[in-house]
């Protein structure tokens, strides 16, 4: 079975990428689970409606050595238009300074 290693949906054979998340399938069979995530070890450290901009600064967070997550509450089965939620960001408290440190370089500049 072919799963997104982020949200968990199944696939057929020929997907590659996962449309909401933006992973690379993997087969379910190989793909190992992480530890479970324990809310108190995570912090909000930044929120937007624009995922995409999340997502930047998810992807440099991560190539930076940081883990992050994007939390979203986005309904993508009740097309709406316009931004109806919040999305945040979260990363471990230990590299909470790090990560602050970053995003308010990026939206200095």
């Amino acid at each position: 079975m072919l799963i997104c290693p982020n949200c968990k949906y199944e696939y057929i054979n020929g997907i590659t990428i996962c449309p909401d998340c933006r992973e690379y399938i993997v087969d379910s069979a190989s793909h190992i689970q992480p530890k479970e995530l324990v809310e108190k070890d995570w912090l909000i450290i930044y929120t937007s409606n624009r995922e995409y901009e999340l997502q930047m600064f998810k992807d440099n967070l991560t190539s930076a050595g940081i883990d992050t997550i994007i939390f979203s509450q986005r309904d993508r089965n009740f097309p709406t238009p316009g931004d109806m939620s919040v999305i945040s960001l979260l990363v471990k408290k230990e590299q909470a300074e790090e990560a602050a440190n970053f995003i308010n370089e990026v939206l200095r500049s």
